[in-house]
């Protein structure tokens, strides 16, 4: 299993184009990919709970992903959360 934390930098939150973006991303991986804030985890190729997740600008998230491929699945997460999701 890895992990890594990252922060939202967009200053609209994760909305419904980031959920997405995040979604089409986790879904090319087969690992379980999974987020988690203080107060939930959810399934990171849901797009229902990514964004019931409710995470705002600024808010930090930690990325775990467990399988053959998670270090590149996190590592490609990561990068959007990075880029502020192409905003």
């Amino acid at each position: 299993m890895i992990e890594k934390d990252v922060v939202v930098r967009n200053r609209a939150g994760i909305h419904a184009r980031p959920a997405a973006l995040i979604v089409q991303t986790a879904a090319r991986y087969s690992s379980q990919i999974e987020f988690s804030t203080d107060n939930e985890t959810i399934n990171a190729k849901s797009i229902m709970g990514i964004i019931t997740l409710g995470a705002g600008y600024n808010s930090r998230i930690s990325i775990k992903a467990e399988g053959e491929d998670e270090e590149e699945a996190v590592e490609s997460i990561a990068q959007l959360f990075e880029n502020g999701f192409e905003e």
